[in-house]
């Protein structure tokens, strides 16, 4: 009775992320499929000697053709530019504003090739509420008539990654472990189970590499 409670439990957790892993993938599949897949239809129906009328597919083939393409265009110096003051026009927009702005921090908050992203890990060790483990979002410095002083914002998430705390200190107060920004997400997504059996704190703040987890 042990064996087959042990083996059910372990076959529910095996099997769980798996099939959800797959319903996303499916429900995403259709819902982009589903929106630009008509247009191919019509256009197949019109051409009668291919010998159909649906092919699935097209729609998300389609969908991502496109996102690689603005990618592309987007690295460019041209596009660049031409991006940004599009997007600094439709910033005007109240209604689009207010949308946009909060969904594109969030996204460029996961890109390591963004400047504004996280840029690592970072731990701080508080008298009060012990070790937080975060992500370092700025460094910058504040002028208090005694000379410029060195300060870091780092950000720690309290509800999975779209909701925490800013916290501002110096950065003797800050460590570096030897986690990636990826593992980190990975880390806050799974509740903490995801972190490795033993963290090294990087000497001096320097290099990124890679965790054994």
């Amino acid at each position: 009775m042990q064996w087959l409670r042990r083996s059910f439990i372990t076959g529910f957790f095996v099997t769980v992320p798996l099939v959800i892993s797959v319903a996303t993938f499916v429900w995403i599949f259709r819902l982009i499929d589903g929106f630009v897949g008509p247009f191919y239809d019509a256009w197949l129906q019109r051409m009668p000697q291919l010998g159909l009328t649906h092919l699935p597919g097209l729609g998300i083939l389609t969908t991502a053709l496109f996102v690689l393409l603005v990618g592309a265009f987007a690295t460019n110096v041209i596009g660049k530019r031409l991006l940004q003051t599009t997007e600094g026009y439709l910033l005007r927009v109240p209604v689009f504003r207010t949308i946009y702005a909060p969904v594109k921090q969030l996204v460029v908050a996961f890109s390591p090739d963004n400047e504004y992203g996280f840029k690592r890990v970072a731990l701080i060790e508080d008298a009060a509420r012990g070790f937080m483990l975060g992500f370092l979002t700025k460094e910058f410095s504040v002028d208090r008539g005694r000379g410029p002083e060195s300060l870091l914002a780092v950000y720690v998430p309290t509800n999975h990654l779209y909701l925490g705390d800013v916290i501002i200190c110096p950065p003797d107060k800050v460590t570096y472990p030897d986690i990636t920004v990826e593992q980190g997400i990975r880390i806050f997504l799974t509740g903490g189970m995801a972190l490795p059996g033993r963290l090294r704190i990087q000497a001096g703040g320097e290099g990124s590499p890679d965790a054994t987890a």
